[in-house]
């Protein structure tokens, strides 16, 4: 799937002043994360792009690092009472803004997932990666994570087939009243969502 004209101006008309706007709240978020949690300020993973081809995201680091030692297994355990608010708010994702700038990402695509995922996708599901990833996008504005995987994948195969400007303008739109709602931050009986182990359609 070919992204429609235009979408790369898209988000550079948006991305590169919401950086340039978001930059002394950036600073002063960075400030917070170092002073609370100390370094790393930013949580760099790499992530399956276009064609599933890895590229590194960056954003804000919301959980103290793993230590079986000290009981910090699980996401639930690691997560702090400062990254929690980063990530209700979406403030963590601030610095995923520049993935948009560099070409990385789109504004509106798939969520990048896990690079371990990748061999876990049934054909259909691997079909999400025919465009770049968003920063938000149709399954992030239909229950983020509070929908099951199924449900997502079907919303990033509908984002895939049917794309254009006029779409990604509303989502774009429906991701603001959505951050400021604070909607679906997580799935139930978990902090994030729960690994998705493989598909079946």
């Amino acid at each position: 799937m070919v992204a429609y004209r235009g979408k790369r101006a898209l988000d550079l008309s948006i991305a590169v002043p919401a950086v340039a706007l978001s930059a002394p709240l950036q600073a002063i978020t960075a400030l917070v994360v170092w002073a609370r949690m100390g370094r790393p300020v930013l949580f760099r993973q790499q992530r399956p792009g276009l064609h599933g081809e890895p590229f590194e995201m960056v954003k804000f680091r919301t959980m103290k690092a793993p230590s079986p030692e000290r009981g910090l297994i699980h996401d639930a355990d690691r997560l702090t009472p400062l990254g929690s608010f980063l990530r209700s708010t979406s403030l963590d994702e601030l610095p995923t803004l520049w993935n948009v700038v560099g070409g990385t990402m789109s504004l509106v695509g798939p969520r990048p997932l896990l690079m371990s995922y990748l061999d876990r996708y049934t054909p259909a599901q691997a079909r999400r990666h025919e465009v770049r990833p968003g920063l938000t996008g149709l399954a992030q504005v239909n229950g983020r994570n509070s929908i099951t995987w199924e449900e997502k994948f079907a919303r990033d195969i509908e984002y895939v087939d049917n794309h254009s400007l006029v779409g990604d303008l509303k989502i774009v739109a429906l991701t603001a009243r959505q951050v400021l709602r604070r909607d679906g931050i997580s799935a139930e009986d978990s902090v994030t969502m729960p690994e998705f182990i493989g598909g079946t359609a």
